[in-house]
């Protein structure tokens, strides 16, 4: 199964979060929380539903195991393949950043999003007419 690109943002954070160490399930939860400033908030079964899916891509892989409390906790660790796609996905972001940064910075502050307007347009031979509007209703 291919990976889409470019990603989700639940599959980018899942991703993000897992790219420093491995995790297990709250951990990846809080994580994802609050590297998206508290937006996202993934359900347990969102999460291990995508954790099946990036595991099937070759993206996330198991690591361990271990019982906490009388509980299992699964922990999962980024793939070198996912390491790449992350990379790849970072690099796309900060391209798309750069651009409209870019853009931001070229337009004088002020000025309207579509600069000044150079009024009707004209075309070579054309002749202006006004626009007739019906008498008695609304303008």
């Amino acid at each position: 199964m291919a990976t889409p690109t470019p990603l989700r943002e639940p599959t980018f954070l899942i991703l993000t979060a897992l790219a420093r160490e491995s995790m297990h399930g709250y951990g990846i939860i809080s994580d994802v929380a609050a590297l998206s400033g508290g937006r996202l908030a993934l359900r347990p079964g969102t999460l291990y539903g995508a954790l099946d899916r990036l595991t099937d891509e070759g993206l996330v892989e198991r690591d361990h195991e271990e019982v906490v409390e009388g509980r299992l906790r699964r922990y999962y660790r980024l793939t070198e393949t996912g390491r790449s796609v992350l990379t790849a996905e970072t690099e796309r972001l900060r391209r798309n950043v750069e651009a409209a940064s870019q853009r931001l910075r070229a337009r004088p502050a002020g000025t309207p999003a579509g600069g000044t307007s150079p009024g009707p347009l004209t075309l070579p031979g054309a002749t202006a007419r006004p626009i007739l509007r019906p008498t008695g209703g609304p303008a």
